[in-house]
C-alpha cells in the first residue's frame, strides 16, 4: 500500500476528515463566488457572469493536491507531455477521472452532473471511504455529494458562503479590533445609507474609496470611485436593484461593504488550516503580485519582518478560532496589506476556500528549499492552434525546473491546461491562453531573468508558429 502523502495535503486529510489515509476526491471548481452570489444583491454592473473558457480550465490545478491514493475529476484529459513531465519530477498522481462532453462554461462540477457514467464511478469511490473536497463549496458540489454518495469533506454549502462573504470579513475584524481601513459593512438599506453619506466625506476630502460586492471575486465586483456624482449614482442604483429584488414583500437587503482606498506598500496572502478538531496550523505568508487589482501571483516568501510574520500568525490563530466556532474547517487564506510605514493591515478580506497559494504547496513540500526564492505567476501566450506541451518544452528547454535537486532552478508548470483551454474559439489572430507556473531560482536577480527568457521564448515561438 502506499503511505499517504506528506506535507500540506496530509495536514488537510487529517484537518477536513480526522484520519490521515482517507482518500480523497479533488474538484477545481474555481470561482465558487458566482454560485454563493446567486439570488444575492450586488453591484448593479456586475451579478452573475459567465464562466470563462480558461477560468474553468484552472480545475487542472487540483491534480497537484493529491497522492497515489486520491482521485481528481478534470474537464479533459491530461496532455500527455505535461503527464510524463510531472512524473520525471518524481510527483506522485492521483487517479485522473475526466468528465464526458465537458462545456467551457461550465465548471468541473456541474460537468461531473451533466455525466452519468462518471457518477457512478464516483458512487463507487464512496463505497471505498473516498470523500469529496473542492476549492470551494456551493449547492452544486452538495447536490454532486448527495448524487454519489461521497460525503463532503467540507462544511456545509450555507457554512462556507457565510463565512466567504466580505461582510462577514468585515464585521470579525470590527469585532476583534483588528486594524482595517477605514469602512462600513452594510446589510440593510439604512446601513448603505450611512456608509455612502460617510464615503462622501471622504471623497470631498479629496480622498478614493473602494465598493465592494459582498461575493466578488478576482477583481470584478469592485469599483474604486473619487466623484461624489458618481458615488450618488452607485448609491442609487444599489437601492435600486435592491428594492426590486425584495419584490416578494421582504425587506430590501444588500451585500456590500465600503471602504476607504488606502496606501499599502504590499499585498499579502497567508493560509491556515481549521481542523474539524478546532485546532488550528498556520500554513504560511506570501506577498501578491497584482496587476490592475487582479491577482497575477505569489512572491515567496515575502519580504516581511519577524514581528510582522508573528502579527500575520496571532492574526491567523484569532481568525481560525472563531470561524471554527462558527462551523467552518478547511483551507482558509486571508487578504492583507502592508502600508507605506510597515505597518499592517490583517485582513482585507478572508476567503475560506482554496486559494491560489494552495495549489503550490508542491513547490514547499517537494521541489524547492527554505533558501530558494519562488514566484509564482502565469504568462500569456497567443497560439494559433493546439500547443503540445512536449513543443513548449522544446521551446522552453534550459529554463523548465525538469530535475529535483539540493539548488532546484527553473520554471515548474503547475498547469497545462489554461494553455489551450481557448481553442476551440480561435480566430484568424488564434487565441489567449495562459501558462500557470512557479519560477524557482536563488535570487530576485535571478527570477527576474527567468522571466525574461521565458517571456521572450514565447513570444518568439508565437512569432514563428504564425508564418
Amino acid at each position: 500500500m502506499q503511505p499517504p502523502p506528506s506535507g500540506f495535503t496530509a495536514r488537510l486529510r487529517r484537518a477536513v476528515t480526522g484520519a490521515a489515509d482517507t482518500p480523497l476526491v479533488f474538484l477545481g471548481n474555481f470561482e465558487v463566488e458566482n454560485q454563493w452570489a446567486v439570488g444575492e444583491p450586488a453591484l448593479p454592473r456586475v451579478g452573475a457572469h459567465a464562466g470563462s473558457a480558461v477560468v474553468n480550465r484552472m480545475d487542472e490545478f487540483a491534480l497537484l493536491l493529491g497522492g497515489k491514493a486520491d482521485h481528481v475529476v478534470l474537464k479533459t484529459a491530461l496532455d500527455d507531455g505535461y503527464r510524463a513531465y510531472l512524473e520525471g519530477l518524481g510527483l506522485a498522481l492521483p487517479t485522473v477521472h475526466v468528465v464526458a462532453g465537458q462545456d467551457p462554461r461550465r465548471t468541473v462540477s456541474e460537468d461531473a452532473l451533466a455525466d452519468p457514467e462518471l457518477l457512478r464511478t464516483l458512487s463507487a469511490l464512496a463505497a471505498d471511504g473516498a470523500r469529496l473536497t473542492g476549492h470551494g463549496i456551493s449547492t452544486v458540489e452538495e447536490e454532486l455529494a448527495e448524487r454519489t454518495g461521497l460525503r463532503l469533506a467540507a462544511p456545509a454549502a450555507a457554512v462556507c458562503k457565510r463565512v466567504n462573504s466580505k461582510v462577514y470579513s468585515r464585521r470579525l475584524a470590527d469585532e476583534f479590533g483588528i486594524r482595517q481601513a477605514r469602512g462600513w459593512a452594510c446589510e440593510t438599506l439604512e446601513e448603505l445609507a450611512e456608509a455612502f453619506a460617510a464615503a462622501g466625506e471622504l471623497v470631498a476630502a479629496g480622498r478614493k474609496v473602494v465598493v465592494k460586492d459582498a461575493f466578488g471575486v478576482s477583481g470584478k465586483g469592485i469599483v474604486v470611485l473619487d466623484s461624489k456624482k458618481r458615488l450618488a449614482r452607485l448609491h442609487r442604483m444599489a437601492v435600486a436593484q435592491a428594492e426590486r429584488a425584495a419584490g416578494d414583500g421582504t425587506a430590501p437587503r444588500t451585500a456590500l461593504v465600503v471602504e476607504e482606498w488606502v496606501a499599502k506598500r504590499a499585498d499579502l496572502n497567508y493560509q491556515f488550516t481549521v481542523g474539524q478538531d478546532g485546532s488550528v496550523h498556520f500554513d504560511f505568508v506570501k506577498e501578491l503580485l497584482t496587476e490592475g487589482g487582479v491577482h497575477k501571483g505569489h512572491r515567496m516568501p515575502a519580504r516581511l519582518t519577524g514581528p510582522q510574520v508573528a502579527e500575520v500568525a496571532e492574526t491567523a490563530d484569532r481568525l481560525g478560532e472563531r470561524l471554527a466556532a462558527d462551523g467552518y474547517f478547511g483551507v482558509v487564506g486571508v487578504d492583507a496589506m502592508v502600508d507605506p510605514d510597515g505597518g499592517l493591515y490583517p485582513v482585507v478580506e478572508i476567503n475560506a476556500r482554496n486559494n491560489m497559494s494552495t495549489y503550490q504547496s508542491v513547490i514547499h513540500d517537494v521541489l524547492a528549499g527554505p533558501d530558494e526564492v519562488a514566484v509564482a505567476r502565469h504568462f500569456t501566450v497567443r497560439p494559433r492552434r493546439p500547443l503540445p506541451f512536449a513543443e513548449l518544452r522544446e521551446v522552453l528547454d534550459g529554463l523548465l525546473l525538469t530535475e529535483r535537486g539540493p539548488r532546484p532552478r527553473g520554471l515548474f508548470v503547475n498547469n497545462y491546461a489554461t494553455v489551450n483551454a481557448a481553442a476551440a474559439d480561435a480566430g484568424a489572430d488564434g487565441f489567449e491562453g495562459r501558462l500557470y507556473g512557479v519560477l524557482v531560482a536563488a535570487s530576485d536577480a535571478e527570477v527576474a531573468a527567468l522571466d525574461t527568457g521565458i517571456t521572450r521564448r514565447l513570444a518568439a515561438h508565437t512569432d514563428r508558429s504564425s508564418t
